[in-house]
């Protein structure tokens, strides 16, 4: 085990791994409920006699993709990043593609393999690992820091911290609530005063991970999930229902194996081929220019963290990490769920010390788990996860020192690559804001010469993305 992962090379254990893994694994445990709910919603909506089966279904799909693209991770790429369903992609699928666009859900996943197959092939060319290297140094600097800020906000949103204002977009939950009963989430139906409990249990959590961060103890963010999910016990905020049943038979994955409707993605069914393959084309380039993006962002992002990547802003094995993502998009489309990603959340295991792909082997083997263990998994709380995404954050932001912001022309790309990702909640856009004003910057400066070929490429793809293409 040592030599295949490399675990004295990198200066780890088996138990830091482990611990890492796990650490993983619960702080984005929350997919493989949230996904089934996402994807299911336009089925519901639409009145779908099966939407229910469904829906079971997904939830199969998602343990079943997840554990296949991070044991990919962690055996082929042997990297301690763990896939799941991505989030805002699955939304993407659900709200863009099949509400406002009309397509069918069979013929949503098959746009989704199409791009799979289609990372699949520019990753095998290497053209992927070509748009890393392209990336200007103190663009990485920044996706680290802005995935920090990225990760907190969702920390800060799922602890119930950070809530919805009409007017402000966002505000601190009003702690002057505890009791009340007045519901303001229409879509949770969660109150005011459970918002408030899930707040104040969240904070407990962040002053205990916190306290066992600073001392320096090993497997502090699992310890502080673990006793964080205890504490939310007199508050209600841990569901305990789940002991009533901790172990399951899962669902059938059959309603959405290989359902893919490629006949109707393309318009061969009779409804227009020619028009059918521009819809088709504007869908599988959004899916791709957002994973790719998201997923380049991840591996850069808490690689550095990990201290994965070396003096030429390379992370070893990069090819094999795409490789793993790209497959493990096309598989999951195979088994009935949106794109798959790799995960932000890799940056719990990470912190934890995790730096071989022993963490990503543990995490693919609980998703594997939870096909059996769904109820017991469930009883962890966001607001015991939410605080380790915080921390996580904080770990990150550490990047944002080597970022020149004495340099103007380098530091406005960096701050709007750091400041778009947690303000239009995607890792992708954050990237794109930053390559867009990178050359022109440079441009105006009379150093267009310094800007790689690929990186006016890009900025051009992403302009055109932004105007044309659907979001």
């Amino acid at each position: 085990m040592d030599k295949f992962f490399g675990l004295k090379e990198n200066n780890t254990t088996v138990k830091t791994e482990i611990i890492a893994g796990i650490t993983t694994f619960i702080t984005m445990a929350y997919i493989i409920f949230v996904n089934p709910d996402i994807l299911s919603t336009p089925l519901f909506i639409m009145k779908d006699k099966n939407a229910a089966i469904m829906k079971d279904s997904i939830f199969v799909a998602t343990c079943i993709a997840a554990a296949i693209g991070t044991l990919i991770m962690g055996l082929y790429a042997k990297l301690p990043f763990a896939q799941a369903p991505g989030m805002g992609l699955n939304a993407f699928f659900a709200f863009t593609i099949v509400l406002g666009m009309g397509y069918t859900f069979n013929q949503g996943l098959a746009a989704v393999f199409i791009s799979g197959i289609l990372f699949i092939i520019i990753t095998l060319i290497g053209l992927r690992e070509a748009i890393v290297k392209a990336i200007p140094q103190n663009i990485k600097y920044a996706i680290t820091a802005g995935i920090g800020l990225f990760i907190s906000l969702i920390g800060l949103v799922n602890a119930k911290i950070v809530i919805n204002n009409d007017v402000t977009l966002v505000q601190l939950v009003d702690f002057s609530k505890f009791a009340s009963t007045e519901v303001y989430d229409q879509v949770s139906g969660m109150t005011y005063g459970m918002a408030t409990k899930n707040a104040i249990v969240a904070i407990i959590g962040l002053v205990i991970i916190g306290i066992l961060m600073a001392i320096r103890v090993k497997g502090a963010i699992l310890l502080g999930i673990l006793a964080t999910t205890i504490v939310g016990i007199p508050f209600g905020v841990t569901n305990l229902a789940g002991f009533n049943k901790i172990v399951d038979l899962p669902p059938s994955v059959m309603p959405t194996f290989f359902k893919m409707d490629f006949l109707g993605l393309l318009g061969l069914d009779g409804k227009g081929f020619v028009s059918a393959i521009f819809a088709t084309l504007t869908v599988v380039i959004s899916f791709s220019l957002v994973d790719m993006f998201d997923t380049i962002g991840t591996l850069i992002g808490t690689g550095q963290k990990a201290g994965l990547i070396d003096e030429h802003g390379r992370l070893p094995r990069m090819e094999k990490a795409l490789m793993a993502d790209a497959v493990a998009s096309s598989v999951g489309a195979c088994l009935g769920t949106s794109t798959v990603t790799t995960y932000v959340e890799s940056g719990a295991g990470v912190a934890e010390g995790g730096k071989t792909g022993l963490t990503a082997v543990t995490t693919g083997v609980l998703f594997l788990a939870a096909l059996f263990f769904a109820p017991l998994v469930g009883i962890v709380p966001s607001a015991a996860t939410a605080p380790a995404l915080i921390i996580v954050g904080v770990l990150m932001m550490s990047s944002v020192k080597h970022i020149n912001f004495n340099d103007f022309e380098e530091a406005l790309p960096a701050f709007l690559t750091m400041a778009m990702m947690p303000f239009t909640y995607s890792i992708a856009t954050g990237i794109a804001a930053g390559l867009i004003i990178y050359p022109i910057a440079k441009i105006a400066t009379g150093k267009a010469k310094e800007v790689h070929p690929i990186v006016y490429v890009l900025a051009v793809l992403f302009i055109l993305r932004f105007s044309i293409l659907p979001h």
